[in-house]
Protein backbone atom coordinates (compact mmCIF):
# COMPACT_ATOMS: atom_id res chain seq x y z
CA UNK A 1 0.00 0.00 0.00
CA UNK A 2 1.54 3.72 -1.42
CA UNK A 3 0.29 5.22 2.10
CA UNK A 4 1.79 4.20 5.63
CA UNK A 5 -0.38 2.40 8.14
CA UNK A 6 -0.80 3.24 11.56
CA UNK A 7 -2.16 0.17 14.12
CA UNK A 8 -4.10 1.90 17.72
CA UNK A 9 -3.06 -1.54 19.49
CA UNK A 10 -3.77 -1.46 23.48
CA UNK A 11 -5.94 -3.00 26.26
CA UNK A 12 -9.75 -2.89 26.19
CA UNK A 13 -11.42 0.24 27.03
CA UNK A 14 -8.21 2.67 26.97
CA UNK A 15 -9.95 5.15 24.90
CA UNK A 16 -8.23 3.98 21.34
CA UNK A 17 -11.91 4.44 19.54
CA UNK A 18 -12.06 8.19 20.91
CA UNK A 19 -8.28 8.75 19.78
CA UNK A 20 -8.81 7.46 16.39
CA UNK A 21 -11.95 9.29 15.83
CA UNK A 22 -10.35 12.75 16.56
CA UNK A 23 -7.48 11.99 14.57
CA UNK A 24 -9.13 11.10 11.75
CA UNK A 25 -11.68 13.93 12.07
CA UNK A 26 -15.01 12.10 12.35
CA UNK A 27 -17.18 9.55 14.06
CA UNK A 28 -16.04 6.52 12.52
CA UNK A 29 -15.44 3.97 15.22
CA UNK A 30 -17.86 3.01 17.68
CA UNK A 31 -17.32 4.77 21.40
CA UNK A 32 -18.75 3.43 24.16
CA UNK A 33 -17.72 2.43 27.61
CA UNK A 34 -18.07 -1.20 27.25
CA UNK A 35 -14.68 -3.34 27.22
CA UNK A 36 -14.72 -5.29 23.47
CA UNK A 37 -16.98 -2.82 21.92
CA UNK A 38 -14.81 -2.82 18.91
CA UNK A 39 -14.28 -6.09 17.83
CA UNK A 40 -12.78 -6.15 14.22
CA UNK A 41 -9.98 -3.38 12.77
CA UNK A 42 -11.42 -0.58 11.36
CA UNK A 43 -9.90 1.84 8.62
CA UNK A 44 -9.72 5.32 8.08
CA UNK A 45 -7.24 7.59 5.91
CA UNK A 46 -6.04 11.00 7.29
CA UNK A 47 -3.41 13.52 6.96
CA UNK A 48 -0.93 15.45 9.15
CA UNK A 49 1.91 18.00 7.81
CA UNK A 50 0.63 17.05 3.97
CA UNK A 51 1.14 13.26 4.23
CA UNK A 52 -1.20 11.00 4.05
CA UNK A 53 -1.49 8.33 6.24
CA UNK A 54 -4.12 5.04 7.26
CA UNK A 55 -5.27 4.56 10.33
CA UNK A 56 -6.31 1.09 11.67
CA UNK A 57 -8.62 1.09 15.05
CA UNK A 58 -8.19 -2.11 16.46
CA UNK A 59 -9.99 -4.69 19.21
CA UNK A 60 -8.51 -4.37 22.44
CA UNK A 61 -5.61 -7.18 23.45
CA UNK A 62 -7.07 -9.59 25.76
CA UNK A 63 -5.56 -13.23 26.84
CA UNK A 64 -6.48 -15.78 24.89
CA UNK A 65 -9.08 -18.03 26.39
CA UNK A 66 -11.73 -20.30 25.43
CA UNK A 67 -13.88 -17.51 24.04
CA UNK A 68 -13.97 -17.77 20.12
CA UNK A 69 -14.63 -14.49 19.32
CA UNK A 70 -12.18 -13.28 21.92
CA UNK A 71 -9.87 -15.49 20.71
CA UNK A 72 -10.70 -13.95 16.62
CA UNK A 73 -9.93 -10.30 18.33
CA UNK A 74 -6.22 -11.26 19.23
CA UNK A 75 -6.15 -12.82 15.72
CA UNK A 76 -7.06 -9.54 14.15
CA UNK A 77 -4.89 -7.62 16.17
CA UNK A 78 -1.93 -9.68 15.20
CA UNK A 79 -3.08 -9.09 11.83
CA UNK A 80 -3.46 -5.14 12.37
CA UNK A 81 0.38 -4.79 13.71
CA UNK A 82 1.86 -7.41 10.71
CA UNK A 83 0.60 -4.54 8.28
CA UNK A 84 1.45 -1.55 10.40
CA UNK A 85 4.48 1.31 9.43
CA UNK A 86 3.94 2.21 12.92
CA UNK A 87 1.78 1.41 16.41
CA UNK A 88 0.26 3.54 18.56
CA UNK A 89 0.43 1.71 22.05
CA UNK A 90 -2.10 3.46 24.07
CA UNK A 91 -2.53 2.86 27.34
CA UNK A 92 -4.22 4.30 30.51
CA UNK A 93 -2.60 6.83 32.93
CA UNK A 94 -4.80 6.33 35.38
CA UNK A 95 -4.60 2.57 36.06
CA UNK A 96 -0.43 2.68 35.56
CA UNK A 97 1.04 0.09 33.87
CA UNK A 98 -0.71 -3.29 34.45
CA UNK A 99 0.26 -6.86 33.81
CA UNK A 100 -1.80 -6.87 30.36
CA UNK A 101 0.23 -3.90 29.06
CA UNK A 102 3.55 -5.83 30.06
CA UNK A 103 2.37 -8.33 27.88
CA UNK A 104 1.22 -6.17 25.00
CA UNK A 105 4.76 -4.65 24.88
CA UNK A 106 6.43 -8.35 24.35
CA UNK A 107 4.45 -8.77 21.57
CA UNK A 108 4.79 -4.88 20.22
CA UNK A 109 8.79 -5.64 20.62
CA UNK A 110 8.29 -8.72 18.21
CA UNK A 111 7.08 -6.98 15.53
CA UNK A 112 10.18 -4.92 15.58
CA UNK A 113 8.15 -1.98 14.35
CA UNK A 114 8.55 1.52 15.12
CA UNK A 115 6.21 2.52 18.60
CA UNK A 116 4.50 5.45 19.84
CA UNK A 117 3.95 5.10 23.39
CA UNK A 118 0.65 6.83 24.32
CA UNK A 119 -0.94 7.63 28.37
CA UNK A 120 -4.16 8.25 27.75
CA UNK A 121 -6.68 10.34 30.26
CA UNK A 122 -4.36 12.51 31.52
CA UNK A 123 -6.86 15.20 32.08
CA UNK A 124 -5.29 17.22 33.75
CA UNK A 125 -3.18 20.54 32.42
CA UNK A 126 0.09 21.37 33.79
CA UNK A 127 3.24 19.59 34.78
CA UNK A 128 3.60 16.23 33.45
CA UNK A 129 1.71 13.53 35.59
CA UNK A 130 4.13 11.54 38.21
CA UNK A 131 2.21 8.64 36.58
CA UNK A 132 3.69 8.90 33.58
CA UNK A 133 7.28 8.08 35.19
CA UNK A 134 6.22 4.21 35.56
CA UNK A 135 5.82 3.94 32.20
CA UNK A 136 9.52 4.96 31.43
CA UNK A 137 10.07 1.06 32.29
CA UNK A 138 7.81 -0.34 29.41
CA UNK A 139 11.15 0.08 27.37
CA UNK A 140 9.00 1.79 24.45
CA UNK A 141 11.08 5.09 24.67
CA UNK A 142 9.47 8.41 25.43
CA UNK A 143 5.56 8.20 26.72
CA UNK A 144 3.17 11.21 25.57
CA UNK A 145 0.60 12.14 27.41
CA UNK A 146 -2.62 12.97 26.14
CA UNK A 147 -6.37 13.20 26.64
CA UNK A 148 -8.06 11.70 23.82
CA UNK A 149 -11.64 12.92 25.50
CA UNK A 150 -10.21 16.42 25.82
CA UNK A 151 -7.99 16.59 22.49
CA UNK A 152 -5.00 17.35 24.61
CA UNK A 153 -2.01 15.99 23.75
CA UNK A 154 -2.87 14.67 20.17
CA UNK A 155 -0.93 16.74 17.80
CA UNK A 156 2.44 15.18 19.84
CA UNK A 157 1.27 12.35 19.11
CA UNK A 158 0.91 12.88 15.37
CA UNK A 159 4.22 14.71 15.35
CA UNK A 160 5.86 11.06 16.84
CA UNK A 161 3.90 9.28 14.28
CA UNK A 162 4.72 11.26 10.84
CA UNK A 163 8.46 11.17 12.68
CA UNK A 164 8.18 7.60 12.27
CA UNK A 165 6.47 6.86 8.86
CA UNK A 166 8.83 5.06 5.91
CA UNK A 167 10.23 8.41 3.60
CA UNK A 168 6.86 8.95 1.23
CA UNK A 169 7.34 7.31 -1.82
CA UNK A 170 5.71 8.34 -5.18
CA UNK A 171 1.57 8.22 -4.55
CA UNK A 172 -0.11 5.88 -6.96
CA UNK A 173 -3.36 7.07 -8.74
CA UNK A 174 -5.48 5.21 -6.82
CA UNK A 175 -9.11 6.85 -9.17
CA UNK A 176 -9.38 2.69 -10.36
CA UNK A 177 -9.94 0.85 -7.05
CA UNK A 178 -13.61 0.29 -7.04
CA UNK A 179 -14.87 0.52 -3.03
CA UNK A 180 -17.67 -2.60 -2.60
CA UNK A 181 -19.94 -2.86 0.40
CA UNK A 182 -21.06 -5.79 1.23
CA UNK A 183 -24.41 -5.21 2.90
CA UNK A 184 -27.28 -7.62 4.20
CA UNK A 185 -29.45 -8.65 7.11
CA UNK A 186 -27.02 -10.08 10.10
CA UNK A 187 -25.97 -13.52 10.13
CA UNK A 188 -26.13 -13.71 6.37
CA UNK A 189 -22.63 -14.83 5.59
CA UNK A 190 -21.08 -10.99 5.10
CA UNK A 191 -18.43 -11.88 6.89
CA UNK A 192 -17.86 -15.20 5.55
CA UNK A 193 -17.86 -13.57 1.96
CA UNK A 194 -15.48 -10.80 2.18
CA UNK A 195 -12.98 -13.83 3.48
CA UNK A 196 -13.36 -16.30 0.89
CA UNK A 197 -13.12 -12.89 -1.47
CA UNK A 198 -9.89 -11.75 0.04
CA UNK A 199 -8.56 -15.32 0.64
CA UNK A 200 -7.70 -14.71 4.17
CA UNK A 201 -9.17 -13.94 7.82
CA UNK A 202 -9.44 -10.31 7.35
CA UNK A 203 -12.65 -10.15 9.49
CA UNK A 204 -13.70 -11.88 12.39
CA UNK A 205 -16.64 -14.97 11.50
CA UNK A 206 -18.68 -16.21 13.59
CA UNK A 207 -22.59 -17.79 13.79
CA UNK A 208 -23.65 -15.00 16.26
CA UNK A 209 -25.87 -12.39 14.80
CA UNK A 210 -24.47 -8.92 15.41
CA UNK A 211 -20.87 -10.24 15.27
CA UNK A 212 -19.35 -7.10 12.92
CA UNK A 213 -20.57 -4.05 14.46
CA UNK A 214 -18.12 -1.65 12.38
CA UNK A 215 -18.23 -1.26 8.88
CA UNK A 216 -14.66 -2.96 7.91
CA UNK A 217 -12.24 -1.68 4.82
CA UNK A 218 -10.00 -4.55 2.89
CA UNK A 219 -8.22 -3.05 0.46
CA UNK A 220 -7.06 -6.33 -2.47
CA UNK A 221 -5.80 -6.41 -5.53
CA UNK A 222 -6.01 -9.04 -8.15
CA UNK A 223 -5.61 -9.94 -11.74
CA UNK A 224 -9.54 -8.66 -12.09
CA UNK A 225 -8.43 -4.60 -10.67
CA UNK A 226 -7.68 -3.10 -7.29
CA UNK A 227 -10.69 -2.85 -4.53
CA UNK A 228 -11.76 -2.05 -1.62
CA UNK A 229 -14.31 -4.13 0.04
CA UNK A 230 -16.17 -3.05 2.83
CA UNK A 231 -17.62 -5.51 5.01
CA UNK A 232 -20.76 -4.26 7.39
CA UNK A 233 -23.02 -4.71 10.61
CA UNK A 234 -26.06 -6.60 9.76
CA UNK A 235 -28.51 -3.97 9.38
CA UNK A 236 -31.69 -4.80 11.41
CA UNK A 237 -35.27 -3.55 11.60
CA UNK A 238 -35.18 -0.34 13.87
CA UNK A 239 -37.59 -1.94 15.63
CA UNK A 240 -34.95 -4.29 16.99
CA UNK A 241 -32.38 -2.11 16.95
CA UNK A 242 -32.24 -1.45 21.06
CA UNK A 243 -28.50 -1.19 22.22
CA UNK A 244 -26.80 2.10 21.91
CA UNK A 245 -24.08 -0.06 19.96
CA UNK A 246 -25.99 -1.70 17.46
CA UNK A 247 -27.85 1.66 16.67
CA UNK A 248 -24.31 3.16 15.69
CA UNK A 249 -23.78 0.08 13.64
CA UNK A 250 -26.68 0.50 11.86
CA UNK A 251 -26.06 4.04 11.08
CA UNK A 252 -22.08 2.85 9.64
CA UNK A 253 -23.71 0.34 7.43
CA UNK A 254 -26.01 2.96 5.84
CA UNK A 255 -22.36 5.58 5.71
CA UNK A 256 -21.17 2.32 3.91
CA UNK A 257 -23.28 2.36 1.39
CA UNK A 258 -23.03 6.15 0.92
CA UNK A 259 -19.32 5.44 0.66
CA UNK A 260 -19.18 2.31 -1.65
CA UNK A 261 -19.59 2.58 -5.81
CA UNK A 262 -21.12 -1.20 -5.89
CA UNK A 263 -23.17 -2.60 -3.00
CA UNK A 264 -23.17 -6.31 -2.73
CA UNK A 265 -26.43 -7.03 -1.31
CA UNK A 266 -26.39 -10.59 0.35
CA UNK A 267 -30.06 -12.72 0.58
CA UNK A 268 -30.24 -16.12 2.73
CA UNK A 269 -31.25 -18.88 -0.25
CA UNK A 270 -32.55 -20.90 3.19
CA UNK A 271 -35.04 -17.53 4.04
CA UNK A 272 -36.36 -16.26 0.22
CA UNK A 273 -37.04 -12.10 0.52
CA UNK A 274 -37.51 -10.74 3.26
CA UNK A 275 -39.47 -7.03 3.79
CA UNK A 276 -35.88 -6.02 5.50
CA UNK A 277 -34.00 -7.57 2.54
CA UNK A 278 -36.24 -5.22 0.01
CA UNK A 279 -35.49 -2.23 2.55
CA UNK A 280 -31.82 -2.87 2.52
CA UNK A 281 -31.87 -2.97 -1.56
CA UNK A 282 -33.90 0.39 -1.48
CA UNK A 283 -31.26 2.02 0.73
CA UNK A 284 -28.45 1.22 -2.04
CA UNK A 285 -31.16 2.10 -4.53
CA UNK A 286 -31.84 5.33 -3.56
CA UNK A 287 -28.37 6.30 -3.19
CA UNK A 288 -27.80 5.70 -6.53
CA UNK A 289 -25.36 2.91 -6.27
CA UNK A 290 -24.49 -0.60 -8.35
CA UNK A 291 -26.10 -3.24 -7.24
CA UNK A 292 -25.30 -6.93 -7.22
CA UNK A 293 -27.59 -9.49 -5.25
CA UNK A 294 -25.78 -12.83 -4.54
CA UNK A 295 -28.04 -15.14 -2.98
CA UNK A 296 -26.18 -16.80 -0.19
CA UNK A 297 -25.89 -20.78 0.89
CA UNK A 298 -26.92 -21.74 -2.14
CA UNK A 299 -25.12 -25.52 -1.81
CA UNK A 300 -27.92 -25.84 1.27
CA UNK A 301 -31.24 -25.71 -1.45
CA UNK A 302 -32.71 -28.54 -3.13
CA UNK A 303 -32.35 -27.62 -6.89
CA UNK A 304 -33.95 -28.89 -10.11
CA UNK A 305 -33.89 -27.09 -13.74
CA UNK A 306 -36.51 -24.45 -12.63
CA UNK A 307 -35.15 -23.60 -9.50
CA UNK A 308 -33.08 -20.84 -10.33
CA UNK A 309 -35.68 -19.20 -12.62
CA UNK A 310 -38.03 -19.66 -9.66
CA UNK A 311 -35.40 -17.54 -7.03
CA UNK A 312 -34.75 -14.68 -10.06
CA UNK A 313 -39.00 -14.39 -10.54
CA UNK A 314 -39.55 -14.37 -6.67
CA UNK A 315 -36.54 -11.97 -6.06
CA UNK A 316 -38.23 -9.52 -8.94
CA UNK A 317 -41.05 -9.77 -7.68
CA UNK A 318 -40.69 -8.95 -4.35
CA UNK A 319 -37.57 -6.03 -5.93
CA UNK A 320 -39.35 -4.81 -8.36
CA UNK A 321 -37.77 -1.11 -8.38
CA UNK A 322 -34.15 -3.53 -8.59
CA UNK A 323 -35.08 -5.51 -11.73
CA UNK A 324 -32.25 -3.73 -13.44
CA UNK A 325 -30.11 -5.50 -11.03
CA UNK A 326 -27.75 -9.04 -11.71
CA UNK A 327 -28.25 -12.03 -9.25
CA UNK A 328 -25.68 -14.51 -8.52
CA UNK A 329 -26.16 -17.87 -6.77
CA UNK A 330 -23.03 -18.09 -4.01
CA UNK A 331 -21.75 -19.85 -0.94
CA UNK A 332 -19.57 -17.82 0.59
CA UNK A 333 -18.76 -21.04 2.82
CA UNK A 334 -17.59 -23.38 -0.09
CA UNK A 335 -16.44 -20.33 -2.36
CA UNK A 336 -19.26 -21.15 -4.95
CA UNK A 337 -19.05 -18.91 -8.00
CA UNK A 338 -17.82 -16.29 -5.52
CA UNK A 339 -14.86 -15.10 -8.20
CA UNK A 340 -17.74 -14.57 -10.42
CA UNK A 341 -18.43 -11.72 -8.48
CA UNK A 342 -14.98 -9.72 -9.94
CA UNK A 343 -15.94 -9.45 -13.15
CA UNK A 344 -19.69 -8.48 -11.88
CA UNK A 345 -18.46 -5.60 -9.73
CA UNK A 346 -16.46 -4.70 -12.56
CA UNK A 347 -19.06 -4.54 -14.70
CA UNK A 348 -21.60 -2.63 -12.90
CA UNK A 349 -19.17 -0.39 -11.57
CA UNK A 350 -18.50 0.42 -15.59
CA UNK A 351 -22.51 0.43 -15.62
CA UNK A 352 -22.57 3.04 -12.90
CA UNK A 353 -20.14 5.53 -14.28
CA UNK A 354 -21.17 5.42 -17.54
CA UNK A 355 -21.99 8.56 -19.92
CA UNK A 356 -23.63 8.85 -22.58
CA UNK A 357 -22.93 11.47 -25.50
CA UNK A 358 -25.47 13.86 -26.29
CA UNK A 359 -26.19 13.18 -29.72
CA UNK A 360 -26.41 9.71 -29.00
CA UNK A 361 -28.95 9.85 -25.88
CA UNK A 362 -31.43 12.17 -28.49
CA UNK A 363 -30.90 9.59 -31.16
CA UNK A 364 -32.10 7.10 -28.42
CA UNK A 365 -35.54 9.71 -26.96
CA UNK A 366 -36.48 10.53 -30.40
CA UNK A 367 -36.31 6.99 -31.78
CA UNK A 368 -38.70 6.13 -28.76
CA UNK A 369 -40.56 9.38 -29.42
CA UNK A 370 -41.52 7.64 -32.46
CA UNK A 371 -42.49 4.23 -31.56
CA UNK A 372 -44.99 5.59 -28.27
CA UNK A 373 -45.93 9.20 -28.81
CA UNK A 374 -45.96 11.08 -25.15
CA UNK A 375 -49.08 11.38 -23.18
CA UNK A 376 -51.49 14.24 -23.60
CA UNK A 377 -53.81 15.88 -21.00
CA UNK A 378 -56.99 18.03 -21.71
CA UNK A 379 -55.79 18.83 -25.22
CA UNK A 380 -52.23 19.28 -24.70
CA UNK A 381 -49.17 16.79 -25.32
CA UNK A 382 -46.36 16.70 -23.83
CA UNK A 383 -43.27 17.74 -26.01
CA UNK A 384 -39.94 16.43 -25.24
CA UNK A 385 -37.40 19.11 -26.88
CA UNK A 386 -34.21 17.24 -26.00
CA UNK A 387 -32.61 15.72 -23.19
CA UNK A 388 -28.70 15.25 -21.59
CA UNK A 389 -26.45 13.51 -19.34
CA UNK A 390 -26.18 15.87 -16.27
CA UNK A 391 -23.79 13.33 -14.25
CA UNK A 392 -22.90 9.86 -13.59
CA UNK A 393 -23.19 7.51 -10.30
CA UNK A 394 -25.39 7.04 -11.14
CA UNK A 395 -26.00 8.13 -14.54
CA UNK A 396 -28.90 10.79 -14.19
CA UNK A 397 -30.33 12.35 -17.60
CA UNK A 398 -32.31 15.95 -17.71
CA UNK A 399 -35.09 16.15 -19.98
CA UNK A 400 -36.53 19.45 -21.39
CA UNK A 401 -40.11 19.24 -21.85
CA UNK A 402 -42.94 21.86 -22.08
CA UNK A 403 -44.86 21.67 -19.12
CA UNK A 404 -43.64 19.47 -16.18
CA UNK A 405 -46.77 18.01 -15.47
CA UNK A 406 -47.43 16.28 -18.57
CA UNK A 407 -44.64 14.34 -17.97
CA UNK A 408 -46.04 11.25 -16.17
CA UNK A 409 -44.50 8.71 -14.16
CA UNK A 410 -45.15 5.75 -16.93
CA UNK A 411 -43.81 7.52 -19.44
CA UNK A 412 -40.39 8.21 -17.85
CA UNK A 413 -40.48 4.93 -17.18
CA UNK A 414 -40.83 3.87 -20.86
CA UNK A 415 -37.76 6.20 -21.41
CA UNK A 416 -35.22 4.47 -19.03
CA UNK A 417 -36.52 1.17 -20.41
CA UNK A 418 -35.53 2.67 -24.07
CA UNK A 419 -32.23 3.99 -22.82
CA UNK A 420 -31.37 0.83 -20.86
CA UNK A 421 -32.13 -1.14 -24.14
CA UNK A 422 -29.85 0.88 -26.03
CA UNK A 423 -26.96 1.66 -23.43
CA UNK A 424 -27.06 -1.58 -20.81
CA UNK A 425 -27.15 0.21 -18.08
CA UNK A 426 -27.14 -3.31 -16.19
CA UNK A 427 -26.70 -2.97 -12.26
CA UNK A 428 -27.17 0.64 -12.11
CA UNK A 429 -30.26 3.12 -11.04
CA UNK A 430 -30.97 5.33 -13.88
CA UNK A 431 -32.44 9.07 -12.87
CA UNK A 432 -34.57 11.54 -15.15
CA UNK A 433 -34.72 15.03 -14.06
CA UNK A 434 -37.84 16.71 -16.23
CA UNK A 435 -37.15 20.63 -16.40
CA UNK A 436 -39.47 22.74 -18.74
CA UNK A 437 -38.23 25.19 -21.53
CA UNK A 438 -40.45 27.56 -22.72
CA UNK A 439 -42.04 26.73 -26.05
CA UNK A 440 -41.72 29.69 -28.65
CA UNK A 441 -44.76 28.14 -30.86
CA UNK A 442 -47.40 30.65 -30.22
Amino acid sequence: MAKPVVAIVGRPNVGKSTFFNYIVGQRISIVEDTPGVTRDRVYAETNWRGRDFVVVDTAGIEEMTGDAIVDQMREQVDIAISVADVIVFLTDIKQGVTVADEDITVLLKKSKKPIVLVCNKADNYGDEPAELYDFYNLGLGTPIPISAANAKGIGDVLDEIYEKCPKESEKEIESDIIKVAIIGKPNVGKSSLVNKLLGENRVIVSNVAGTTRDAIDSEFENEFGKYVFIDTAGIRRKSKVKENIEKYSVMRSNLAIERADVCIVMIDATEGVSEQDSKIVGEAHEAGKGIIIAVNKWDEISKDNHTVDKFKKQIYNELPFASYAPIIFISAKTGQRVRDLFKMINNVANQNSLRVSTAVLNQTINEAIAVVQPPTDKGRRLKIYYGTQATTKPPTFVIFVNKKELFHFSYERYLVNCIRNNFGLEGTPVRIMVREKIDDEK
